[in-house]
């Protein structure tokens, strides 16, 4: 079989994958949606209409269709782009996604770094000096970071940062007198102030995420530094470290230049899923500090029974989540050798 053939079946196989997942996602999703106990005609109309008019929406959103011949409805209007109408906001789903997803995404961004920068050299440090007074501290702190629930963690920094020091600002991506001011090109509030030369809004916005994104990091850096202990421990125990040591090379080499090099690959996948999971997980901080993203724009529609906003969030997580994926793969594949000779 010749590469070029591979290739295409390669990319066959992998885009059927995906095919398959988000449809499996929406139909999960889409299902759970219909059985749960909220009446999405009464979010419309409120409990006060007639029953004309109950019956009315009733039949306009379809709902007197077999549950199967609904969702079959839905994948066909989601193959055009067509994402529905969201009850709510009253505008189409898909704009309402690519005006909320910026915001979770900057947000995100922040936190994945903190959790890279802090967390990575944690799991080192723990590893290099493993069952020793240094390791057992780091563990502790990457164990309260991934056993006490976030939520409990933001109402305990808004009362103690915000409130009582004062140190950052609270809820919202902005003070309410400085929304508006800066002209929206990427949807990213530090980089559209940033451009336009609005400094003050950028200090603002800065002190609005400083407390939100810290504990997106902490909630990383302890998963992060987590795993970059366990992958250390399995390469500080390899042949060619202690060969490297033999040979010479000082403690920073052999760890750092040769085994945490080696521990770059699988980490490369750890990040990856980290991301992913910033991005779906924070619907409870951005709940908590009223922050306008992804996640509180789900959660808000599914309390308004708004079905369609919640399946169009649902699913733009889980097209992220695929491509993460498929980077990391293809970070693996440039980091690691051995599997672009299997590749061939």
């Amino acid at each position: 079989m010749t590469r070029p053939l591979r290739i295409l079946l390669g990319l066959a196989s992998w885009l059927a994958t995906v095919a398959i997942t988000l449809v499996g996602l929406a139909a999960l999703t889409f299902f759970i949606g219909r059985i749960l106990p909220i009446d999405p005609v009464l979010s419309i109309v409120g409990e006060k209409a007639s029953p004309e008019v109950y019956n009315r929406v009733y039949l306009e959103l379809g709902l007197d269709k077999p549950v199967w011949v609904q969702f079959w409805d839905y994948i066909s209007k989601l193959l055009h782009g067509d994402f529905g109408i969201s009850f709510a906001t009253n505008r189409p789903v898909l704009t309402d996604l690519l005006n909320f997803f910026p915001a979770t995404l900057e947000l995100s961004t922040i936190g994945l770094l903190i959790g890279v920068v802090l967390g990575v050299p944690m799991g080192v440090a723990s590893a290099y000096w493993h069952e020793k007074w240094p390791d057992h501290v780091l563990r502790v702190v990457g164990l309260v970071g991934y056993s006490v629930p976030i939520f409990w963690l933001g109402l305990v920094g808004l009362f103690v940062f915000y409130y009582l020091l004062g140190w950052v600002s609270g809820p919202g991506q902005l003070d309410v007198f400085y929304v508006g001011v800066v002209h929206r090109v990427t949807g990213s509030v530090l980089i559209d102030s940033a451009l336009q030369g609005e400094w003050e809004i950028f200090a603002n916005a800065v002190s609005h995420m400083t407390l939100p994104a810290l504990l997106l990091g902490y909630y990383s850096l302890a998963y992060i530094s987590r795993m970059t202990r366990s992958v250390m421990l399995d390469q500080l125990s390899r042949e060619y470290v202690l060969t490297a040591r033999l040979k010479g090379a000082s403690e920073l080499r052999a760890v750092v230049g040769h085994a945490l090099r080696n521990a770059a690959i699988p980490l490369v996948t750890v990040i990856a899923l980290s991301y992913g999971g910033l991005l779906e997980g924070s619907v409870l901080i951005e709940t908590i500090f009223s922050w306008p993203g992804i996640g509180n724009y789900i959660y808000s529609s599914l309390f308004a029974a708004d079905m369609n906003a919640v399946l169009g969030g649902t699913l733009l997580v889980g097209v992220v989540f695929v491509i993460l994926n498929m980077l990391s793969d293809v970070l693996y594949r440039a980091l690691d050798p051995r599997s672009r000779e299997f590749a061939k």
